[in-house]
């Protein structure tokens, strides 16, 4: 197949892993440039409180009269509104959240974005100023158990896509020498298949966790009309991501298997087949000075001279 034909064998692979490596990047961009609006519209979860901000006074009255509400957290909540510590919406991402306000055409404008943190997680209780209230020995009632796993496992993701990403690097440099050997293909194999297991547990654990929280955050805050919704943008370039990881990975183990890339053109050797006979050299009967003894002779009856008999070697090799 030669260089060429190695070379078009993991194409495939190698476009995998960019593509895994893309996705990678976008679901470490979200919520970290305001101004741009791709990372904007890539979110883990988002809290849209745009009901309850709007005229918290009044929330009371469109609580249906059959819901229990906590007034403590209610007025907590309330309070905080006033004081324009809470916002119409926040967009939660891997590194950081961003905030914002929605107008009366439901357009919405991003008017702050919180510092880049390692191991981040959304508290609400810090965002909202909720510390030191009655509101917060109410969320610890409410949220204890999904806000403390929560943080604690979204501290294992980041780790886990930081990996990701440092293992989808080299996961593509190693793929250049797979160009030149089935050997790289088998090094570049092992690579893809630590980092398709990185990219599953961060995938299968950043999903988790999300939709736990939505669950724990509409069960205590969908009566005072605060809302939260997965991010639909998001969630799909994280499993899109797995998807190009595990197909570059089963790609990478195809072409360990197949595609050399040496020529099949090969010199070949074509052995004598034996008991045949083989025409010997004149030196074996003296050269020039031998055949001129040999015309010398008397010519046999049918007019031919000695040189057009000619020895023959019987070769009896196998």
């Amino acid at each position: 197949m030669g260089k060429a034909g190695r070379f078009a064998c993991i194409f495939l692979p190698m476009a995998l892993t960019i593509a895994s490596l893309i996705c990678t990047i976008l679901v470490f961009s979200g919520q970290t440039n305001k101004d741009m609006s791709l990372p904007r519209d890539l979110y883990f979860i988002k809290i849209n409180a745009k009901d309850f901000t709007a005229d918290p006074d009044t929330i009371l009255d469109k609580i249906p009269d059959n819901i229990e509400i906590n007034n403590d957290l209610l007025n907590a909540l309330q309070s905080v509104a006033k004081a324009d510590d809470i916002k119409d919406f926040y967009k939660v991402g891997l590194w950081n959240y961003c905030e914002g306000e929605i107008n009366d055409k439901g357009d919405e404008k991003i008017t702050h974005c919180s510092p880049r943190k390692t191991n981040f997680w959304f508290n609400p209780i810090d965002v909202w100023n909720l510390k030191d209230t009655a509101a917060q020995k109410v969320f610890d009632d409410e949220l204890k158990n999904g806000v403390e796993v929560y943080s604690k496992i979204a501290k294992w993701v980041f780790t886990a896509y930081v990996v990701t990403i440092c293992l989808t690097v080299a996961e593509f440099i190693v793929g250049i020498f797979a160009i030149f050997s089935r050997w790289g293909s088998l090094a570049t194999t092992i690579v893809s298949s630590v980092q398709t297991v990185f990219i599953i547990g961060a995938a299968g654990a950043v999903t988790a966790i999300y939709v736990s929280l939505l669950g724990v955050f509409s069960a205590v805050l969908s009566h005072y009309k605060i809302k939260a919704e997965l991010g639909g943008s998001m969630m799909a370039v994280v499993w899109l991501g797995v998807a190009f990881s595990v197909a570059s990975g089963f790609f990478w183990l195809i072409s360990v298997c197949c595609c050399s890339g040496k020529s099949p053109h090969k010199k070949v050797s074509v052995e004598k087949t034996p008991y045949t006979y083989e025409r010997v050299a004149s030196p074996y009967l003296g050269g020039q000075q031998q055949g001129h003894q040999l015309g010398n002779m008397p010519a046999s009856g049918h007019g031919t001279t000695g040189t057009a008999y000619e020895p023959f070697r019987h070769d009896s090799r196998v």
